[in-house]
């Protein structure tokens, strides 16, 4: 809404700093500025008022240490995360912006998702909260509706690593070369689309390799030459499939206080790097990966992640004053994982959402190795001493500020190897 204020201001000239809301970095400045101080605003006043209504987790004793002592802490506090994300966006964000709006409705929608569960938890005191089922459908139908939309908006377009022959680009500008002693300067959005053939796509970022882009169409070429017509058939059950798996992945490291959301805070950091120089067309020549126009646009919802993120962490770090419940990291997991689907960089959620892949993999592997020990022995044996993961750790008697504080710096790590994925090949 601002953004357009502005822009309309800016055609007067006698109204100074207009023109700021111009620049991408502004803006992400302002929505992570923003979004910090009303969760901590938002969170003060909503933690009061869960303590007076009573409404706090129901705990069951699991032998972790310090654990009851949890119990009738305030939860869905995602309320506060959800809030401080969407105000700043809606304020400071290009809405016309196809990717803003499935980044809005991803929020919306696993907000409410995890809402309806933990509602269920909490007020109709059903430890269980929704089946897993009814979870995994609701996710499912945002997977669709994003892979949808992605495989047949006229607006989602890329631009792959080939140079455009007779284009070049020098200082930010774009050249088309007319004849070897003439180079004209494209100026209109037309002609730099056509000149930068921008096309619908199927392809991805493969990590670690020289020729780094791959079709998904390529896996259903035997059907015969009309493939391409029917790259949706692999495509929408593979974005379903990234989307259901990272939510849940996020939902299942939200278990000790200020996990979930300092290591969602770096993911959604770096993911707003990558959406940067990924919507920069200098940069992404230079990077020599693709180009995907408008994403530059996300680093602004990205803004308002960190800042809801590092807000609420506030009020969640050891011990923790609220929880943000599956409010929260139902719908975190859902805005990584719809968020690296658009920029092309969902290949690389094994190594950014490396901590996210642990914890599900340890919960696999526990259930899996039990199941066949007690099929096979007649009774069930445990890897681990306990899942997810960083139970196991608290087990062995480390402090839970100890294993968040390991984890952050693995999240560090991870994203760092992200970053060099971009040049390593």
């Amino acid at each position: 809404m601002f953004y357009y204020l502005f822009k309309w201001l800016d055609k007067f000239e006698n109204f100074p700093g207009a023109g700021v809301f111009q620049y991408i970095s502004f803006r992400t400045a302002m929505a992570g500025l923003l979004s910090l101080l009303l969760s901590i605003i938002i969170g003060k006043y909503l933690i009061r008022f869960l303590r007076k209504k009573q409404i706090g987790e129901d705990i069951r004793d699991l032998g972790l240490e310090g654990q009851m002592q949890k119990k009738g802490t305030p939860t869905m506090g995602g309320i506060i995360i959800l809030i401080s994300i969407l105000i700043p966006v809606l304020l400071l964000n290009k809405l016309d912006n196809v990717y803003i709006i499935l980044m809005i409705i991803t929020t919306l929608w696993l907000g409410l998702l995890g809402f309806i569960d933990d509602y269920i938890k909490v007020f109709k005191k059903k430890k269980a909260g929704m089946s897993g089922k009814l979870k995994i459908i609701g996710q499912a139908i945002l997977g669709l509706s994003v892979a949808l939309v992605l495989y047949f908006n006229a607006d989602v377009v890329i631009r792959d690593r080939a140079s455009v022959k007779n284009t070049y680009v020098q200082s930010g500008e774009v050249f088309r070369v007319e004849n070897a002693d003439n180079q004209a300067k494209i100026k209109n959005t037309k002609e730099y689309k056509s000149a930068r053939l921008e096309k619908k796509s199927t392809k991805t970022t493969i990590p670690f390799l020289k020729n780094n882009e791959f079709d998904y169409a390529v896996l259903i070429k035997w059907i015969g030459k009309d493939y391409q017509k029917w790259a949706w058939f692999i495509y929408i059950p593979i974005i379903i499939f990234i989307i259901v798996a990272v939510s849940n992945g996020a939902n299942l490291t939200d278990g000790l206080d200020g996990l979930a959301i300092s290591t969602t805070a770096i993911i959604g950091a770096t993911l707003g790097i990558l959406a940067y120089v990924s919507g920069n067309v200098v940069f992404a020549d230079y990077l020599n990966i693709m180009y995907i126009p408008n994403t530059g646009e996300l680093m602004i919802f990205t803004g308002a992640l960190v800042g809801a993120c590092l807000g609420f962490y506030w009020w969640n770090c050891y011990p923790a004053q609220i929880f943000m419940g599956d409010t929260g990291s139902l719908a975190l997991g859902g805005i990584v994982a719809v968020f690296a689907v658009i920029i092309r960089k969902e290949l690389l959620i094994p190594i950014l959402c490396g901590i996210f892949l642990v914890q599900s993999i340890s919960v696999m592997i526990q259930v899996a190795y039990f199941k066949y020990t007690k099929k096979k022995y007649g009774e069930g044996k445990r890897i681990f001493l306990m899942t997810p993961i960083h139970h196991h750790y608290q087990k062995k008697g480390m402090h839970e500020s100890k294993i968040v504080q390991r984890f952050f710096i693995v999240g560090i790590i991870l994203a760092v190897l992200t970053f060099v994925t971009l040049k390593l090949r």
